[in-house]
């Protein structure tokens, strides 16, 4: 990475080798579970009412767990493409990060999209009512709409949420693909943010959720016309500060110890701050939303306590596989959902909760399945098409910063000079020893002393023009040598 950043921390939360800020992937798998929870509470069976009599706020909030992954994309893609992207817009580099993203995002969207696509479009030919999907407005069934939706456009027209997308959770696929092709633009902003003082910095990631948190606190819900694009931008951009102030700090003790406790202190907040919302308004508890961003912060800069438990291999595979439960969790609940309208036996009972039990259940490992066999594969091989052919010269050792972007060529004159000896000891492997070397009876010829001056590689101008002086006097000194 490019970015100024500790590797690795005694829990390993930091990021690794790879890049990857493992509790934070952790942190995916949270929020993805508290949206399948969010949109199962709206099954009709008497143990999910009681369920959610218990827990109350803390399901039927699931919704913030969509903001909470706005958070986490922007801090994320900051922490990978801020610092190739902010200096300045060039079209490779853009072009690059756009299609990455795409190869990401888009395969099994387009392959979940497609199959729940083909059951509204039978059931809107069998079905004996106009309704097609548990939506409050239906999706309409036709070929413009499909379009959008293939290239996850569909909201960018749309005011509201409600029957935008065929996938009704998918309307946030559509937002966040419209955050990645504004964030080239907005990286020239952000990156020149970067030196404003910490305290600003952070309260500018705060107040960023300030527009959500007051449509929470007056209305009780985030729901007004275009409010999605609020929740995007407002988010996505919380997260990129949050990385410019993660960024900065230095990972002293007690900056790790502070994060720690505030990872630990500050879910405890939110989740007192959901219940006790409830008995000021319905859904105030919504205000909570303005600690994303620092719950985000703390965790990446934390070293104990939350941080190593999501940092734990279940989760982080849990991560990784969130994508891919957030777009396969909804078409199953629609089968079981049209399954209890007609089967009474599903609405209650012993065999109908085994059922329901059993499908919120499927939906991992079919998540699961669906990362392993085509969401992964399918990236790398997308991935693959839109990289730049290989340049056939000596490889060097190079922190390309992003694996996104290629090391630079090196320059003619040395891929020449170095190329039999990379291609028979690797890329750091010596100049090969000239013929007439020298000896322990007379001096080195002139080839090997501008070898042995080639090998101090100047990378300053005054240290090029005094690697040349060097020459000289060597050319010189062996001249005047030969003539004695």
């Amino acid at each position: 990475m490019t970015i100024a950043a500790p590797r690795t921390t005694p829990s390993g939360t930091q990021a690794d080798s790879s890049g990857e800020i493992r509790g934070l992937t952790g942190l995916r798998i949270v929020a993805a579970v508290w949206v399948v929870a969010f949109h199962f509470h709206f099954t009709a069976m008497t143990g999910v009412t009681e369920v959610v009599g218990v827990l109350g706020p803390l399901i039927t909030s699931g919704a913030l767990g969509v903001d909470l992954f706005f958070v986490l994309s922007g801090f994320v893609i900051a922490h990978t493409y801020l610092a190739t992207l902010g200096p300045a817009l060039h079209a490779g580099p853009t072009a690059r990060f756009v299609w990455a993203r795409f190869c990401r995002m888009w395969p099994v969207y387009a392959l979940v999209f497609h199959l729940f696509g083909l059951w509204l479009l039978a059931r809107l030919l069998l079905g004996s009512d106009s309704d097609i999907a548990f939506q409050g407005v239906q999706p309409v069934m036709s070929v413009e709409q499909w379009v959008q939706q293939l290239l996850m456009v569909q909201m960018w027209d749309d005011e509201f949420l409600d029957g935008a997308s065929w996938v009704g959770p998918t309307w946030s696929i559509s937002a966040e693909w419209l955050a990645y092709l504004l964030f080239p633009v907005a990286a020239l902003v952000f990156h020149r943010l970067r030196h404003l003082p910490l305290p600003v910095l952070g309260a500018g990631a705060v107040a960023l959720m300030l527009p959500i948190a007051s449509a929470y606190a007056t209305t009780g819900n985030p729901y007004y016309e275009w409010s999605w694009v609020v929740r995007i931008l407002c988010g996505f951009g919380a997260g990129v500060l949050v990385h410019l102030v993660v960024a900065r700090l230095r990972r002293t003790e007690a900056v790790r110890r502070a994060a720690s406790t505030t990872a630990w202190v500050l879910p405890l907040l939110m989740a007192a701050g959901l219940y006790g919302g409830q008995f000021v308004a319905p859904g105030f508890g919504g205000v909570v939303i303005v600690g994303f961003p620092v719950l985000v912060g703390a965790l990446a800069l934390a070293d104990r306590g939350p941080a190593t438990v999501l940092a734990r291999p279940a989760l982080v595979q849990g991560g990784k596989v969130s994508y891919s439960l957030y777009l396969v969790h909804i078409p199953m609940f629609e089968i079981l959902w049209l399954a209890q309208a007609y089967v009474p036996a599903l609405r209650g009972g012993v065999v109908g909760h085994l059922v329901a039990l059993l499908v919120i259940g499927a939906t991992y490992p079919v998540a699961a399945a669906a990362f392993r066999f085509v969401e992964e594969p399918a990236r790398r091989r997308l991935r693959r098409l839109g990289a730049p052919r290989p340049v056939v010269a000596a490889p060097l050792a190079v922190d390309h910063g992003d694996a996104d972007l290629p090391a630079p060529a090196p320059p003619a004159g040395a891929a020449r000079d170095r190329a039999p000896a990379a291609a028979a000891h690797g890329p750091r492997t010596a100049l090969p020893t000239p013929r007439h070397a020298a000896s322990p009876t007379r001096r080195a010829a002139l080839a090997a002393a501008l070898l042995a001056v080639q090998r101090r590689r100047p990378t300053h101008r005054a240290d090029t023009w005094g690697a040349f002086e060097r020459a000289g006097l060597v050319r010189a000194t062996i001249l005047h040598a030969g003539s004695e």
